[in-house]
């Protein structure tokens, strides 16, 4: 399943991409339910289905199966459509830091024994075709594309080991961790640098799980202006998903919704000579080859 939430008379809705069409899932179920009595109704937006995802999961399978033949006044072109952050409000963001060698070894920077890892705010996330900002404050932004992990499963107050750690993955997605690097380095905790107003682009859609043959084997490829930047493979992180994920719930419940993202590799401006920075005008796009493109233009802050 290829799952969005996008925009639609202002509001946001829940909704599932079969072929060049989105299809509303909240309407879809109440229409299906007539031809499949074991659907229950989906709710309009996508945070409301992670809240009951154990009750509604294989209804929404139920309805995409069935999308298809929906009518098309049950669905919008894919085409023009608005999309929104697949979650606008993730219960947790996770950031994973230098969990790729060559990244960590271009920064200047050790490999750590265990995954660093920093929160984001779900405020700072910019929907694929939004802006990312240029604030006023500083010209030191940088680009950041990673594969993302999007939790289905509550860990309940339990640790999770490696063997199982994988059941609790909903889906992909992809993330661009935009960084303000003056405000990231001016003190030894990322916090500010990574949460910045609109600078945490995420999208366009969610992949489930079953569509991703193997997450360990994902080429990455961030584009500047038409130029690749990044161009790497997930086989290469150092931790891998199920090491991050026992590593979180070491100390934090996972949850349903939660965004994961897992780090990116070489190729990023600051360490370049001279150094390079997204800047008003640019175009900077992550692909995933079987997930997506994640597309953002670059607007300087006096521009909002």
């Amino acid at each position: 399943m290829k799952l969005v939430s996008y925009s639609a008379a202002d509001k946001p809705r829940f909704g599932a991409i079969v072929g060049t069409r989105i299809v509303d899932l909240a309407r879809a179920s109440a229409a299906f339910q007539a031809k499949d009595a074991m659907i229950q109704l989906l709710p309009e937006r996508i945070e409301a289905f992670f809240d009951d995802i154990e009750a509604l999961e294989s209804s929404l399978r139920r309805v995409v199966d069935l999308a298809a033949d929906a009518p098309a006044e049950l669905s919008i072109p894919l085409d023009g459509a608005t999309l929104l952050p697949p979650i606008a409000r993730p219960p947790k963001i996770i950031c994973v830091a230098r969990n790729y060698a060559e990244h960590a070894k271009e920064a200047g920077l050790e490999i750590s024994p265990i995954p660093i890892i920093f929160a984001r705010f779900a405020a700072t996330l910019v929907a694929d075709g939004a802006p990312i900002v240029v604030p006023a404050v500083s010209d030191n932004l940088d680009w950041e594309g990673e594969l993302a992990i999007i939790i289905g499963k509550h860990s309940k107050g339990r640790r999770i080991g490696q063997a199982e750690a994988m059941d609790y993955v909903f889906g992909y997605s992809i993330f661009n961790d935009v960084t303000v690097r003056d405000y990231q380095f001016r003190v030894t905790q990322y916090t500010a640098g990574k949460n910045f107003r609109h600078s945490g682009p995420f999208g366009p859609m969610i992949v489930t799980a079953d569509e991703i043959a193997d997450p360990h084997n994902l080429e990455i490829i961030t584009t500047l202006n038409g130029r690749v930047e990044q161009r790497a493979n997930t086989s290469t992180m150092i931790y891998d998903i199920p090491t991050i994920l026992e590593h979180i719930a070491d100390f934090i419940d996972l949850e349903p919704g939660d965004l994961i993202p897992t780090g990116t590799p070489a190729g990023v401006g600051f360490k370049r000579k001279p150094p390079l920075f997204l800047k008003d005008g640019d175009l900077i796009t992550v692909e995933i080859p079987g997930i997506g493109i994640l597309t953002n233009p670059v607007i300087a802050e006096k521009g909002l």
